[in-house]
């Protein structure tokens, strides 16, 4: 029997949608449930051939549970491995590389310094920074200032001005936040992505409130949306994600990606629609079998994404052949414009 568990917290409607189109679906020898974490004892295998993790960003002892289970054979959906390793900065560090765009980017060093931490700490860092220089690199106020390693929308502030600037960066305390271009969006889009290539692309409105998000009606080009999906590929096979959401802000035709580290994407029926959620729930139901009926007995059955398994040939990300509006691009992202003083 090839079991088939789904790790998950205080969601409710897709976990219980994806374990009832499994077992509804009667493959032979797949099986679907909850996953069940009784004592965890070094080394020992769990009794699933697949996982879907839906909450171990929130829990650690979940997170070493899944490692535990991976080294054993287990198909966790999404690496767990790769999932602690990564963050929002470099993903879109990343995405320079294989020619996506993305919002002019600058790391900030944390406001306070960690726990158990002195000056000397950082006798390497450049101290000040230059701030004039950083917000004219980024094209001027405003701005958007957020947490590198994700976290929804807390700690996001959007800014005006220095005064903002300052204000908000004081309240940040040890947390590593980027600050980032504003892209003043025509449209916006949230697209799934489940194993590297089964894409839907949700018209989506983050300015509307939290329930009417995914109704909206964009009126967009059909080659806009085939480039987005082709950027959703893109980005999924580098980072090897299998369940993943990439967020994309158009301006003048260009989409920008905005978002596109969230392996525990938000599946609710009540926020994504019906529509969308039997999408997901049937999208996710076969992928899991399928990875199922692969799994191998004693073998590594993670994906690992093209970033990961090329550095282990010595190879780094290159830009792939450029999208028909690359050269608008490189025009927009050559030279940001000089900031505005009062």
């Amino acid at each position: 029997m090839k079991k088939i568990g789904i790790l998950h917290g205080k969601e409710t409607s897709f976990p219980e949608a994806f374990v009832a189109r499994v077992n509804s679906k009667n493959v032979q020898g797949v099986h679907a449930e909850p996953v069940f974490v009784d004592e965890l004892i070094q080394g020992n295998p769990t009794p699933y051939a697949v996982i879907i993790d839906r909450i171990s960003q929130d829990v650690p002892f979940y997170r070493a549970y899944l490692k535990n289970a991976a080294l054993n054979g287990t198909a966790v959906l999404n690496n767990p491995f790769w999932w602690s390793a990564d963050e929002k900065f470099f993903n879109n560090c990343l995405a320079t590389k294989i020619g996506v765009p993305v919002p002019r980017t600058v790391l900030l060093p944390s406001k306070e310094m960690p726990p158990d931490t002195s000056a000397r700490s950082f006798r390497n860092l450049k101290f000040p920074l230059e701030w004039e220089k950083i917000i004219e690199y980024l094209g001027g106020f405003p701005l958007f200032m957020k947490p590198h390693s994700g976290g929804g929308w807390k700690n996001v502030y959007k800014i005006h001005n220095f005064d903002e600037f300052f204000k908000a960066y004081n309240e940040t305390g040890t947390l590593v936040m980027m600050l980032q271009e504003a892209i003043e969006f025509d449209s916006y889009f949230r697209c799934y992505c489940l194993g590297g290539k089964h894409v839907r692309i949700m018209d989506y409105e983050p300015r509307n409130p939290h329930h009417l998000r995914y109704v909206a009606d964009h009126k967009v080009p059909q080659s806009l949306r085939d480039q987005m999906h082709t950027y959703v590929l893109r980005l999924n096979e580098a980072l090897g994600y299998d369940f993943n959401t990439v967020e994309f802000a158009v301006r003048d035709g260009i989409p920008y990606a905005i978002d596109f580290c969230n392996p525990a994407p938000d599946a609710a029926v009540d926020s994504v629609g019906e529509e969308n959620f039997e999408w997901v729930v049937e999208t996710a139901a076969n992928l899991a079998i399928e990875r199922a009926l692969a799994h191998r007995d004693g073998a590594n059955n993670l994906t690992w994404g093209t970033y990961v398994s090329g550095a282990t040939e010595g190879r780094l990300p290159v830009n792939p052949v450029e999208m028909p509006n690359a050269d608008a691009v490189k025009k927009a992202t050559r030279k940001a414009p000089t900031v505005k003083k009062a």
